[in-house]
């Protein structure tokens, strides 16, 4: 139990926030592209800065190797004792690759703070996916080392570099070194807040399928002109294809994919309206004018957070360069992401998936299919009357001056479903990310406010984490 004051820690906070935001620029200038071998080196070098991060403020802390990518682990004692809680932070310090380089305002990797409507804001590959928002809690950790020496709780840092690339070497990892990691709950940053002004939490994340498919027929590419009508085009196949996956009413089409699928109830819509979600401006935000894509009935707060979807990523086959090729190609490919809901089985909708395509192949047409997800991951809600819960409201309503709403997010965070099912805890999904901040797109950005408040609510977070062991006894 620790009764380490947290007035100085947030007043630490406040004076350092300029180094604090050169600490971040260090690490965003590493373009970890985890997906593309050709930055392998610098996902090394992302991964080495991380663990020397964490080893100065008095972690014991290790670059692990993995089949792919490394992890980072790291350990904190805390105050002592065994009463102290033990905290687990999840993070990843990988990214997304930043093309089309063509539409940053800055180099992805360069970053740069501008001012913005909110304030300044940190523009960067990674600023709030997920380095950003890492980088809040390792700068609460300094801010805690510089005022008491320590941390009020016992803490543990789990970093992945394969997060943006389907994390294949997590679940064989975290398995493997379950006893190590064994701890309370999970803190992990890499969700987002209400609005700039409004913390949340999020208490549930839809689960994630996601195939790639390649329908293959002639042995070789076609000449149009004497093929054309006389065989079955993979690309018309394959378009055809995916234009069944859905019916006019927007529901899939994928067998028994409903199955599973619990309506959400009254009282839970109702808290949802309350929020006051305002559909029209976010769809202005990204240019469109309304909601109207998905399964009819539903509102659009409602189909993002508790209803099932099946998505086209991307279409490759054929002929793309510039001018004319009148070619029927060989074969045609596509990436389908299925977003899933409580009590859906991520191995059920794989398999139905692909037997519907199939299914609705001509003789002597193939598919072959890739896992892009590592067997795919299950939705998750974490129980609402969770202490470990209640301690980050807690922490958030000193920090912000008013209650944190509870919230569900169309996401995915596979790490939480690998942290429940092998080290049998829930995860805290404690975010400062925005919905605008462009994740995964050109001119990515955190606002710096965001990053500011982020810091002093998880100083103020780890306080209340160390004062559930009162309640206890």
């Amino acid at each position: 139990m620790s009764d380490l004051p947290v007035a100085q820690v947030l007043e630490r906070v406040d004076a350092n926030l300029d180094g604090s935001v050169e600490r971040l620029f260090d690490l965003l200038r590493i373009p970890s592209v985890s997906t593309d071998p050709a930055f392998a080196d610098d996902v090394q070098r992302a991964a080495r800065w991380m663990a020397d991060e964490l080893a100065g403020l008095g972690f014991e802390a290790a670059v692990r190797p993995t089949t792919g990518h490394p992890m980072v682990v790291a350990h904190h004692p805390g105050p002592g004792g065994p009463e102290v809680p033990h905290l687990l932070y999840y993070g990843h310090y990988d990214v997304q690759p930043a093309d089309p380089l063509e539409l940053w305002d800055s180099g992805p990797f360069e970053p740069v703070l501008v001012d913005a409507e909110r304030g300044k804001r940190i523009v960067a590959r990674g600023a709030v996916d997920d380095k950003g928002q890492v980088m809040t809690w390792v700068e609460a950790f300094r801010a805690w080392r510089d005022v008491h020496g320590t941390l009020p709780c016992r803490v543990t840092v789990l970093l992945e570099g394969e997060e943006e690339c389907g994390s294949p070497s997590l679940d064989p990892f975290v398995e493997a070194n379950a006893a190590e990691l064994k701890a309370d709950a999970c803190i992990v940053c890499d969700t987002g807040m209400w609005d700039v002004d409004q913390p949340a939490i999020t208490y549930s994340l839809r689960g994630l399928v996601y195939q790639e498919v390649t329908v293959r027929g002639p042995s070789r590419d076609l000449h149009s002109g004497m093929y054309g009508g006389v065989v079955v085009n993979p690309l018309n196949l394959l378009a055809r294809i995916l234009g069944e996956l859905h019916d006019a009413d927007g529901r899939v089409q994928i067998p028994q994919f409903y199955d599973d699928v619990v309506p959400v109830g009254a009282n839970e819509k109702a808290q949802w309206e309350a929020l006051g979600y305002d559909e029209r401006e976010a769809m202005e935000d990204i240019g469109l004018v309304s909601a109207d894509g998905g399964e009819k009935g539903y509102s659009a707060i409602e189909r993002q957070w508790a209803r099932p979807t099946c998505d086209v990523n991307g279409i490759l086959g054929g002929y793309v360069g510039d001018g004319a090729k009148t070619v029927i190609a060989r074969e045609a490919m596509a990436k389908i992401s299925c977003r899933l809901v409580p009590d859906q089985d991520p191995h059920a909708v794989s398999a139905n998936l692909k037997k519907f395509i199939t299914d609705r192949l001509p003789d002597g047409y193939t598919a072959t299919f890739v896992d892009l997800d590592s067997g795919g991951s299950p939705a998750i809600r974490v129980p609402t009357d969770s202490p470990y819960l209640n301690a980050a409201r807690q922490g958030l309503a000193e920090v912000f001056g008013k209650e944190a709403y509870l919230i569900g997010t169309g996401g995915s965070i596979p790490a939480v479903g690998s942290i429940r099912k092998y080290l049998g805890i829930d995860s805290i999904l404690l975010g400062f990310g925005l919905e605008d901040d462009r994740v995964h797109s050109p001119n990515e950005k955190f606002e710096l406010v965001c990053f500011h408040n982020g810091i002093r609510s998880n100083a103020a977070v780890l306080a209340r984490m160390a004062e559930i062991v009162k309640r206890k006894g």
